[in-house]
């Protein structure tokens, strides 16, 4: 089964000095290539940092001073008991430009407030570029507030891409409507009886299960009254665009089942997740809680600085989407064809080029955010698009 990192948003920087302008510390685990570590480090009172940290705050106001190896993560277990309410902190401190880089010395505000409304929707109205902008202010465009880049069903309702023999240890055996009809076996009428297939008796009184319904899981071994598990599906084998490669199977998400009841050989499920229509021989595996990642949105790279033909010639592509779309666009959810370990993270933001014939720059046709990650490929999801995305796009870590 491949394996699911949670990934701890806003890991922190160790600086341990200062060599040819970059600071010499300890890396994040798994830290993506779209969240390098910023070079403009300067000296700010007694410690170096990227950031424009603020010198004074409000009487009353609670602030903390980053120390060696925290993270928001942590920082947002220790002050408010949650570890994923580290956006809170985030956003209470502004002045950090990237969640994954936090620096020793820097101060942060740790007390709790809510941001009025009006406040938050000025803050996004002022990051929208005006009409009449080709391309939008690009980079330099001011950042948003951290915003959700998708919704849970973007994640629990899409798959995943893996081993293209991928082996799961449970699977539905069956259901309440296969116990509907009368058996007629025996009973004068020569051929009656039932039969069984791929999908259940050939006597059930339904096929296409969802959310209610009542399903049997075959096996019983460390299946615990109230464990959730994802419903799975096997499809076809995603190929790199160019190469023809077999970069995995796609595996799509039916929904979701919670064990009811144990018995000695099997359990009691019900359907509690519906995305799409559950059957009797669907695959079950653990069901793994994904929060959707956020970011400080920017704009579009700008079209009139794209970056080199070279760069793209190995960088990573859209490999495809789970609906078999060719025509993408914004809101489309993709793969991509790098995972953990080519060391993308959740949140990780990537620039769409559609390379040109020799001579002419690449094109800039939209920006995709990561949503999850597998071992090999990873889930995305569009987030502007200025013409249509294809299949075998390419991909570029958007700078911080």
């Amino acid at each position: 089964m491949p394996s699911r990192r949670l990934i701890r948003p806003a890991m922190a920087v160790v600086v341990a000095g200062i060599l040819a302008g970059g600071a010499l510390g300890t890396w994040p685990a798994g830290a993506a290539a779209a969240t390098r570590p910023p070079t403009n480090l300067r000296l700010v009172g007694d410690h170096w940092t990227p950031w424009d940290p603020p010198t004074s705050f409000p009487e009353g106001t609670e602030v903390y001073v980053i120390q060696r190896g925290d993270t928001l993560w942590d920082l947002a277990s220790r002050f408010y008991g949650n570890p994923y309410l580290w956006p809170q902190l985030w956003e209470r401190n502004p002045y950090i430009l990237d969640a994954h880089w936090i620096y020793p010395g820097d101060p942060l505000v740790v007390g709790v407030e809510v941001t009025p409304l009006e406040d938050l929707e000025s803050r996004a109205a002022a990051a929208v570029p005006s009409a009449g902008e080709p391309g939008g202010q690009g980079p330099d465009r001011p950042a948003s507030p951290p915003q959700a880049l998708g919704a849970e069903d973007d994640i629990y309702c899409s798959g995943f891409v893996a081993d293209p023999d991928e082996t799961f240890a449970l699977r539905i055996a069956g259901s309440e409507y296969d116990h509907l009809t009368p058996d007629l076996a025996g009973r004068g009428r020569r051929g009656a009886g039932r039969g069984s297939g791929r999908y259940g008796g050939t006597g059930t009184a339904k096929l296409n299960l969802t959310v209610g319904d009542v399903v049997y899981v075959d096996g019983s071994d460390g299946l615990q009254p109230g464990a959730l598990y994802t419903v799975v599906v096997p499809k076809g084998l995603m190929r790199h665009p160019e190469t023809g490669e077999v970069v995995g199977r796609y595996y799509g998400y039916q929904g979701r089942v919670q064990i009811l009841s144990v018995q000695a050989e099997s359990a009691i499920a019900e359907i509690v997740h519906s995305c799409s229509a559950s059957m009797v021989g669907d695959f079950l595996r653990p069901f793994v809680p994904e929060p959707v990642p956020l970011a400080r949105r920017s704009g579009l790279r700008s079209i009139n600085d794209p970056v080199s033909r070279e760069r793209l010639v190995e960088a990573p592509v859209v490999l495809g989407s789970g609906t078999g779309l060719v025509s993408l666009g914004q809101g489309h959810v993709v793969f991509i064809d790098r995972g953990a370990q080519h060391g993308v993270t959740p949140g990780d933001i990537f620039t769409i080029y559609r390379q040109t014939p020799p001579g002419q720059p690449p094109m800039v046709v939209g920006e995709l955010a990561v949503l999850s990650v597998n071992e090999r490929a990873s889930l995305a999801k569009i987030l502007e698009s200025r013409y249509a995305i294809y299949v075998g796009d390419r991909l570029d870590p958007k700078p911080n």
